[in-house]
């Protein structure tokens, strides 16, 4: 009877492992679209977010060191420490923030400004979004790693 159990090996049968593997396969495929899509989601809130900051920024800054109706590009407004570096330098898809491209556009009379960001990909968003003078946020279809230096052709967001 020892005999009998010291040959019997114990273990998993090839069958056994390659349920497991099929099990977590669906689970997988099931989880990793809404893991995705809530990335998305959330890359989307942050550009929507980092376009109201550029706004407010900008409004600060009229307001405190401008004479008159003035506004600051990115550089300025990180030399003033009024944004933080790593934000003024997301202006390509090498240095994007949290899958997003900004830009923010100051003609030369320095009297108004807008504000745009980019998904960097096609998988990091599916909106571009800009802002002006006014900080409503509009929304534009999707131009990948192109932010939007007009409010023109969006639509505003209701929300």
């Amino acid at each position: 009877m020892n005999r009998q159990r010291l040959n019997r090996q114990q273990g998993f049968s090839l069958i056994e492992l390659l349920i497991v593997v099929a099990i977590i396969g669906i689970i997988a495929s099931l989880a990793i679209p809404n893991l995705l899509a809530a990335r998305r989601a959330s890359n989307e809130a942050t550009a929507i977010s980092g376009i109201r900051t550029l706004s407010s920024v900008e409004e600060a800054y009229r307001s405190t060191y401008g004479s008159g109706v003035r506004f600051a590009d990115l550089t300025e407004l990180a030399s003033r420490q009024m944004i933080d570096t790593s934000f003024a330098s997301a202006t390509t898809v090498a240095a994007a923030k949290n899958g997003y491209v900004y830009s923010l556009l100051v003609p030369a009379d320095a009297a108004a400004f807008c504000a745009g960001a980019a998904p960097s990909t096609s998988n990091t968003g599916t909106r571009n979004f800009s802002s002006d003078t006014p900080g409503v946020i509009y929304v534009h279809p999707l131009d990948v790693a192109n932010p939007p230096t007009s409010t023109s052709g969006g639509t505003p967001m209701t929300n």
